[in-house]
């Protein structure tokens, strides 16, 4: 085999490399390949959040989280009736 021929097995052979390289990178960039990894993202962290290492409930914390939920809510809510009356 001539060295011509081996360089141009060589390049053939990176091509194909690359080109499943590159492949394997547009499926994991595709939108639902995306979403998918996020979702999972976002469960680990709450479940990391919401749950001790033993997997018992971090109540405190749950109900940190549901009382800032409440307490915004009842911001909006007074805020709204608020300009509300100002307005009629």
């Amino acid at each position: 085999m001539s060295s011509i021929d081996a360089l141009q097995a060589d390049v053939a052979a990176r091509r194909a490399a690359l080109a499943g390289t590159v492949d394997e990178l547009a499926g994991r960039l595709t939108p639902q390949a995306l979403v998918r990894q996020n979702t999972e993202a976002a469960k680990a962290k709450f479940a990391d959040l919401t749950t001790t290492p033993e997997g018992d409930l971090r109540v405190e914390r749950i109900v940190a989280v549901a009382a800032a939920v409440a307490v915004v809510v009842a911001l909006r809510v007074w805020g709204g009736r608020r300009r509300k009356r100002r307005r009629g």
